[in-house]
């Protein structure tokens, strides 16, 4: 069972890859400064006639249906520009500004499914499936199909088992059938624990499915489900994706920000990228429109350059193997913002603490102004202090005003 998950898995990752990177790749050339791209200019040409034809339809001159039509077309010759591959995958039409939303998607799926996977399957089973992933009879690797007919006749006999409708879902949404995708989600929320952590996740992804669905429009439905989700938590990326989204799309550019800087506190850190990927484009549009463009101090990197030593009159007398814990804290606070793991036979050695090295999403490094420094020998391997460790002082820093590399001897004993 474990190898079927897991199967279904990585085809849906397979196929996101297919509908998705050339998504980003567009969206990359459209970001250069200087360099403008093929890419780039179809982008360009592409807002300059959907702005003829909204001006046209706002004159009269158009109908709404030959309004669509027309739409529709830019958006398919967009579509096939930005990809390198001749490959048709989405079959619902995803608009320029809609490009965010499928950076977001391509980012959280993966992300919720493998934590969900974790929660409620074996991750011990899961290290024997990654070595043996799921064939067919004739030895062969299935299609993605002949992988969902696999998993539907699987939910067939277990339709209790949310793992499942939740890889189904989720490739069902790769593959852009919406429709089977939201009904897929709705399964994962009728069989999933009210309680249980990703309970929340899964209703800001149904909230996405219906968006889609609806072709990218943010209908009544989609704001009720966006709602009920933030109630639950006020700080669910996906829903604060999508309002910001919705902002962008109707030129609200300050509040786009707004909710996407929101949403960058509970962000892991591939999906906060995409998150400041859309702020950037929310700001230079706000250039263009000559208005004031807002600080937004998430878009500064925040990292510390350490130098990490041990006194010489101690190094002898330690094994090479032993633990080092390198650690920033918020001044006053317990819990790392940043940490790595080395061995005393690495050092001395430079190391950089940045957002990379979080705890956990809501806990980063660029999220505090100044912190505190700090390394430690572990006599037991354990990352809480005991008496006889070696550690260093204790250095407190300012994140954003620090040039210059932080030293860090190791010459205490810990009493």
């Amino acid at each position: 069972m474990i190898q079927l998950w897991l199967g279904i898995a990585l085809l849906t990752l397979v196929a996101l890859s297919f509908v998705f990177i050339p998504f980003l790749k567009a969206k990359k050339s459209e970001q250069a400064i200087v360099e403008v791209g093929r890419k780039h200019k179809n982008i360009d040409i592409f807002q300059e006639r959907l702005s003829e034809l909204d001006a046209e339809r706002a004159a009269g001159n158009l109908q709404d249906q030959e309004y669509d039509a027309l739409k529709l077309e830019l958006e398919k010759n967009l579509l096939e520009d930005a990809s390198d591959d001749d490959v048709n995958v989405v079959k619902q039409t995803v608009g320029t500004k809609q490009l965010l939303t499928v950076t977001l998607m391509a980012l959280f799926v993966p992300v919720i499914s493998f934590g969900l996977y974790f929660e409620y399957g074996s991750a011990r089973q899961l290290q024997v499936a990654m070595e043996h992933p799921v064939q067919l009879e004739n030895g062969e690797q299935p299609t993605v199909n002949e992988a969902i007919q696999m998993l539907v006749s699987e939910l067939t006999a277990n339709p209790e088992n949310s793992e499942g409708w939740y890889v189904l879902a989720t490739t069902y949404m790769s593959l852009g059938e919406f429709d089977k995708g939201v009904s897929s989600f709705k399964r994962v929320l009728e069989i999933l624990p009210n309680d249980a952590p990703q309970y929340v996740g899964v209703m800001g992804q149904y909230a996405q499915g219906l968006y889609f669905a609806k072709g990218g429009k943010m209908d009544q439905e989609v704001r009720q489900q966006i709602q009920r989700t933030l109630d639950r938590e006020p700080l669910e990326v996906t829903s604060l994706g999508l309002l910001g989204i919705d902002a962008f799309e109707q030129s609200r550019m300050e509040e786009a920000i707004g909710y996407w800087r929101k949403a960058l506190t509970n962000a892991e850190p591939a999906a906060a990228e995409s998150l400041k990927v859309g702020i950037q484009r929310a700001l230079e549009q706000l250039v263009q429109e000559g208005k004031t463009v807002p600080d937004v101090p998430e878009l500064v990197g925040a990292s510390v350059q350490l130098k990490v030593a041990i006194d010489s009159q101690l190094s002898g007398k330690l094994n090479p193997e032993q633990t080092v814990f390198v650690f920033a804290k918020p001044v006053g606070g317990r819990m790392p913002v940043a940490a790595v793991r080395l061995t005393v036979g690495e050092l001395p050695k430079i190391i950089t603490l940045d957002d990379s090295l979080a705890m956990t999403p809501q806990t980063k490094l660029s999220l505090h102004p100044n912190v505190e420094i700090g390394a430690r020998i572990s006599m037991t391997g354990q990352p809480q202090a005991a008496a006889g460790d070696l550690q260093s002082a204790t250095v407190l820093v300012s994140v954003k005003e620090l040039s210059e590399p932080v030293n860090l001897l190791i010459d205490q004993i810990v009493q």
